[in-house]
């Protein structure tokens, strides 16, 4: 999956950070520190980062996201975002990646640069024995579920970015342990005809831990090298 991405890679090798938060951040508080990390990066100031973190329980509105696909919220805050894409939710058991990376540095391909995205998940999923894939016309990640000789195709991870400056921020959601009934408040990415489902719904006992060490692997093995650094806030 990865063959002809190399171009995602730097010319320069440099490596960018890698942050994980212990603890689950507020959206607005991460939107805050992405925007202002995105604008730093674009002015010279700051280097790429990969931001792994959990949220509280909420559900967020992409640009394109539709009204009645906001189905029953309940108590669950509703956010407004400026990323692509629809309705999505987050909370914890999933791992959020932001991602903020210098496309000027990197191809200037925003198409490349979601097929490096997918890639990097499907690679992820390939450590647990999870088959997964993009399909066209759908964002995210897919994985086939079989029952007797029927077929559906459940979402394990969605994709939402934003590019500014030739920066990406926003990024990846991963579905490892997330409480899945929070789903059915809303039409998850406005797809009303498939499920969504997680590595622990699939059979696969991984913890959060596992599934950042397969992320930060396939990472690399997509955009090239990581460190680690402090989160952000």
């Amino acid at each position: 999956m990865t063959d002809g991405l190399d171009i995602l890679k730097r010319g320069d090798a440099r490596a960018a950070g890698w942050a994980v938060s212990p603890r689950l951040v507020p959206y607005p508080e991460a939107v805050a520190a992405m925007e202002a990390r995105a604008a730093a990066i674009a002015d010279g100031k700051a280097d790429e980062l990969v931001w792994l973190l959990e949220h509280p329980p909420l559900y967020t509105a992409g640009v394109s996201a539709r009204p009645d696909d906001l189905l029953a919220p309940g108590d669950i805050p509703v956010f407004q975002t400026g990323r692509g894409g629809q309705f999505t939710y987050h909370g914890p058991g999933q791992r959020v990646a932001y991602v903020m990376l210098d496309l000027d540095r990197r191809g200037r391909d925003v198409r490349r640069f979601v097929r490096g995205l997918e890639a990097w998940i499907v690679d992820a999923l390939s450590v647990f024995n999870v088959d997964s894939g993009a399909r066209e016309g759908r964002v995210g990640v897919w994985v086939e579920r079989r029952n007797g000789g029927l077929v559906r195709e459940d979402k394990i991870a969605a994709i939402g970015v934003k590019i500014r400056r030739w920066v990406s921020f926003h990024g990846i959601s991963l579905n490892v342990e997330p409480d899945l009934s929070h789903f059915g408040g809303i039409v998850p990415c406005g797809i009303r005809e498939h499920g969504v489902t997680s590595l622990v719904d699939l059979g696969r006992p991984v913890s959060m831990d596992e599934a950042d060490a397969a992320l930060r692997g396939a990472f690399e093995r997509v955009f090239g090298p990581v460190e680690g650094v402090e989160p952000p806030v």
